[in-house]
């Protein structure tokens, strides 16, 4: 007697049609297109000054949307999962920097607008690091941008002893970046507190700045004395939150690549 064939369970389909499904292929095709879409958007957008910008992150998004490629993944794609930014307190940790007759000391200035900026920052969900002059955590540090506050001179020096002074390192890996991160400081400082720029009295202390040799070669940095602490007291003990704020701005256009005015651009 032959053998009884064994019954064919009904949830088993015939062996051509466990194939894929038509359907699935062409998703699977659909979301391979939208993800070379994206990257293609992304190569054409980004150059070294916007990177992981809002700016950037903005534009990536609507391309998913626009290729209708999944959109869970953008929750991780923030400001604060993506950005560093370090500000050095001038003198912080180390010594009192520039002290004035009734024994305020440029530290102390340094360390409060500091404070101020790194808290701006935060607030607009970047990671800050407040950190001290010679913090051992500058070495090969690596971030977005790194800004040193200091201050100048509390002795008279002369009634034009007034404004503010950015430089970058005279040395930089990527002068382009650099010089971009000096021209923002330069207009978004001036622009907020209205103190003059200082072109032609920046020190060899400023462009050879310890940090600028310690941080790693791709975090751009740059230096930036926010006042004299004699003429600009008023405005850098009784305003600091407008001096910080200032800064943070000056910091934010070069993180979204905001546009500059001309003449703020540093000149050679």
């Amino acid at each position: 007697m032959a053998s009884e064939s064994p019954p064919i369970s009904p949830s088993a389909p015939p062996a051509e049609q466990q194939s894929a499904h038509p359907f699935s292929v062409m998703r699977s095709m659909q979301t391979v297109i939208s993800v070379a879409v994206v990257m293609a958007t992304l190569l054409t957008l980004w150059t070294p000054s916007n990177l992981f910008s809002n700016q950037l992150l903005n534009q990536m998004l609507i391309a998913m949307q626009a290729t209708d490629m999944p959109m869970d993944i953008h929750a991780t794609i923030t400001p604060a999962t993506r950005v560093r930014i370090g500000i050095v307190s001038g003198h912080w940790g180390n010594d009192a920097g520039a002290v004035c007759p009734d024994g305020l000391t440029e530290e102390k200035v340094n360390l409060r607008i500091a404070t101020l900026v790194q808290q701006y920052l935060i607030e607009e969900g970047y990671e800050v690091d407040l950190l001290q002059e010679f913090d051992s955590r500058l070495m090969l540090y690596q971030a977005l941008a790194v800004v040193s506050i200091h201050n100048d001179s509390c002795q008279w020096i002369g009634p034009h002893a007034t404004g503010f002074k950015v430089a970058a390192a005279e040395s930089s890996a990527f002068p382009e970046k650099a010089s971009r991160l000096t021209a923002c400081l330069i207009d978004r400082y001036g622009s907020s507190t209205g103190l003059q720029y200082h072109p032609n009295t920046i020190t060899p202390d400023m462009t050879s700045y310890h940090a600028f040799n310690e941080v790693h070669v791709n975090t751009t940095a740059a230096i930036i004395e926010t006042g004299f602490l004699n003429l600009d007291r008023q405005i850098l003990t009784e305003q600091a939150d407008l001096v910080a704020r200032g800064v943070a701005e000056g910091i934010l256009c070069y993180i979204r690549n905001e546009p500059v005015s001309v003449e703020n651009l540093p000149r050679p």
